[in-house]
């Protein structure tokens, strides 16, 4: 485990984060339940209850139920800034393979109406244990600061809704204007690293659903038919031709299919085929070329199949582009540079995964910062970087993804604390 550094803290504050060991047996306990008990996303109702539960037993006024599942937390400590310390809390329908003892095994139906697994393949159990954990330590240290922590438990970031949900259901007339929102994330960076990106630090993503429409038949019969099977493989290879010779070598984005689904029987042709697809882009001018060039793509296809109908198309999800105001990431990484030293604090490359958390700052017109927390063991981190077989590291959403427990769960309450002091004080 990392030794804390206590390089530019008082000695108040210094004894705050000296708290932090006598505490992780109790965090790691939740960690551990949160874990065994994912929730699919706008269904967090436990995790909410035990955030809930937490965050007014330490003196925070506490409004659940914001955006169908949310809980927004607030402890007014006098005259100062606002600090927005978000947390994300849903799980993902993946079954977990991790083989850890704490392995989820729960079950639900998704937002498709379908029967999964359910697994915390991105780390939000992580999430919503530091942010309790800095929650508490901040009520017990109220002598070492003053101003409002608003602290956030964002349900359904995985389907780009929640952050929405909770504006809808007002939130900025509600409670009070942040100077800053600030935010976290486990991912595959060497556990007790922390990393972040001034600027533009993740991409935009827009998910469809298409549905693409044909003529059944018999198997025997395709002269019958119009194949929407066909067409819908079609349509697949033809975009794998949209990042490679519509968007520049300079500029970067990824068109994904996840799903296609068709018909039941082998020997019946179908007459509508399902496809749902993402696309990740890091520019607004490319987002729409991309975006536009899936589209007549998808049209073309049917209309080269003789489909009876154009396509239907209704938007999944959509998240924007995670953009880190520069001032107030230097602010905030300064502030845990002090503490950790900056052999820890690096700077990463945007990432190609997406976030809503940017909504809460740009619905308020203030600041954001999102940074990274690793979470991987160091070494077979860097064996992945120096051998021919990078997936011998597992990454977010996949069934193998397991954070260490240390030292990733102390880095992480360490990390939102000091990145709140930096304001606070």
């Amino acid at each position: 485990m990392h030794a804390p550094r206590h390089r530019t803290l008082s000695p108040d504050k210094a004894a705050i984060f000296s708290k932090i060991d006598a505490m992780l047996p109790e965090l790691e306990k939740i960690y551990l339940d949160l874990h065994r008990h994912p929730e699919l996303s706008m269904q967090e109702v436990r995790t909410a209850g035990i955030a809930a539960a937490w965050m007014k037993q330490y003196g925070f006024e506490v409004h659940e139920k914001v955006g169908t599942t949310g809980v927004v937390a607030i402890l007014k400590n006098g005259d100062g800034p606002v600090i927005l310390l978000r947390a994300d809390m849903d799980g993902l329908p993946v079954k977990e393979k991790t083989g850890l003892d704490y392995a989820s095994t729960q079950t639900g139906v998704d937002r498709f109406g379908q029967a999964v697994s359910i697994m915390h393949a991105c780390g939000h159990d992580f999430h919503v244990t530091w942010l309790m954990a800095v929650g508490r330590l901040l009520s017990e240290a109220r002598d070492t600061w003053t101003g409002t922590v608003m602290a956030v438990f964002q349900p359904a970031e995985e389907i780009g809704a929640g952050a929405r949900a909770m504006l809808a259901d007002g939130m900025v007339k509600r409670f009070p204007k942040p100077t800053v929102s600030l935010g976290q994330h486990v991912i595959p960076l060497p556990a007790g690293r922390i990393g972040y990106k001034a600027g533009v630090a993740m991409s935009a993503a827009d998910s469809w659903e298409v549905k693409l429409f044909g003529r059944g038949a018999h198997g025997s019969k395709p002269q019958n038919s119009i194949d929407p099977v066909v067409m819908a493989a079609s349509t697949v290879m033809r975009l794998q031709t949209v990042v490679s010779r519509e968007v520049a070598m300079a500029d970067s984005a990824v068109v994904t299919v996840g799903t296609l689904q068709s018909g039941f029987n082998e020997n019946v042709i179908p007459d509508e085929a399902l496809l749902r697809l993402n696309i990740r882009t890091f520019k607004e001018n490319v987002r729409s070329r991309v975006l536009a060039s899936v589209k007549r793509i998808i049209d073309a296809e049917a209309q080269a199949s003789g489909a009876p109908k154009p396509p239907e198309y209704s938007v999944i999800s959509q998240f924007p582009l995670t953009i880190n105001d520069e001032a107030a990431t230097a602010r905030t990484v300064e502030g845990m540079s002090a503490y950790f030293g900056p052999e820890r604090v690096m700077t990463v490359e945007p990432a190609s995964g997406s976030e809503d958390f940017g909504l809460f700052g740009t619905a308020w017109n203030v600041p954001s910062v999102f940074w990274v927390i690793g979470g991987s063991d160091p070494d077979l981190y860097a064996k992945a970087q120096t051998g021919d077989d990078p997936t011998i590291l597992p990454v977010n959403h996949s069934p193998f993804y397991a954070p260490v427990l240390h030292p990733t769960l102390r880095t992480g309450v360490e990390a939102m604390l000091a990145a709140a002091y930096s304001w606070l004080d």
